[in-house]
């Protein structure tokens, strides 16, 4: 089997590491810990599977060894069980190919998620307001954590903007095909005659940048502070707890009033800033890639429109597949796993 050494070598590793965590000298040193539980992880999923081919290739081979036995029910047995391990084997080949692929680094990352109401009017806000949903109840369904930095409504109760920050586990890897211009086609509650109305959002997904990727010097940064506004109890409009950054060199703005303490609207508007920093840097790269800033999956494009929403028929399409999957209600819920699993894979088989 090809690349044979290389997953014997993880897989030593990955033994090694095992025993490392339950070393009491390594338990007792947090960040050491942290370090090998880590590592261990990230080589958990291919040892896994390189042990499941390990097992079906060892049957196959006791298999093979069978086909010529004086024992006729035996040889049957033996055939019978080749045939049924034959495909096994390379669709576990295939799988460890694929988990052997290079790992986008941000892939750990947690994110920015943004979202902004487009073409549509109050509609587009409703849509807006019911996409942050659908990705509230998927971040829900992932053990993540959602901490809202700035929303701003609209008459109808929905959403204009908002910016929130999600936190987890690989939520980047999950999530950064989801950038680009989510349309949405239905009968908008305002419409008297039935008729089908076009609308349009846009989501952005950026990798939050650490500290040491994206330092942001005082002297680049203004600092305002203002009253919050809309719900909050007795602080709105009585204490200067929302902050506004502004990034001098940019030009960028970022704003943040959901906590009524001052420090921590600061704390999370800086990391909304040095995202979208980091999403500047990210980008300059991506040009200079060009083809594959481009290519049709996860090029990051906040024009490309991705996906259309149709509720009249209970259909959802990503355009950069081809998928339809005529179970709106569900994706709408938060069960996005069959969407993001058919863009991942479809990435990792363009690049396998």
């Amino acid at each position: 089997m090809q690349y044979s050494q290389k997953l014997n070598d993880m897989e030593a590793r990955f033994d090694d590491l095992t025993r490392q965590m339950a070393d009491p000298a390594v338990i007792s040193d947090g960040e050491t810990y942290r370090k090998v539980a880590r590592e261990r992880s990230e080589l958990e999923d291919v040892v896994t599977k390189y042990r499941d081919y390990k097992q079906a290739k060892g049957n196959y081979d006791e298999a093979r060894s069978m086909v010529d036995d004086p024992d006729a029910e035996l040889r049957q047995m033996a055939n019978d069980e080749i045939q049924r391990l034959e495909p096994e084997l390379v669709r576990i080949e295939q799988e460890l190919k694929v988990l052997l692929l290079p790992k986008d680094p941000l892939d750990e990352k947690n994110v920015v998620l943004e979202i902004r109401a487009g073409t549509g009017g109050d509609e587009a806000t409703l849509f807006a307001a019911e996409v942050f949903r659908m990705y509230t109840r998927y971040a829900e369904s992932q053990r993540w954590r959602v901490e809202v930095t700035s929303a701003s409504e609209s008459a109808v109760g929905g959403l204009k903007e908002v910016i929130a920050l999600i936190s987890g586990n690989k939520v980047y890897s999950h999530l950064k095909y989801e950038s680009g211009v989510h349309r949405v086609q239905r009968v908008p509650a305002t419409e008297q005659q039935g008729r089908v109305h076009t609308s349009a959002i846009t989501v952005a997904v950026m990798p939050e940048a650490d500290e040491v990727e994206i330092k942001l010097e005082a002297k680049d940064v203004r600092i305002d502070t203002f009253c919050s506004s809309g719900p909050g109890g007795q602080s709105v409009n009585t204490t200067y707890s929302a902050v506004r950054l502004t990034h001098l060199p940019t030009g960028l703005i970022v704003s943040c009033q959901d906590e009524k303490s001052q420090i921590k609207n600061r704390a999370k508007a800086e990391r909304v800033l040095r995202s979208r920093l980091y999403e500047m840097e990210l980008d300059k790269q991506r040009e200079q890639i060009g083809a594959e800033r481009r290519s049709m999956v996860g090029s990051g494009d906040r024009s490309e429109k991705i996906r259309t929403y149709n509720f009249p028929q209970n259909r959802v399409t990503d355009h950069r597949i081809g998928l339809t999957l005529h179970q709106l209600d569900l994706i709408m819920e938060g069960r996005l796993d069959p969407l993001i699993s058919a863009l991942t894979n479809y990435q990792q088989g363009e690049a396998a």
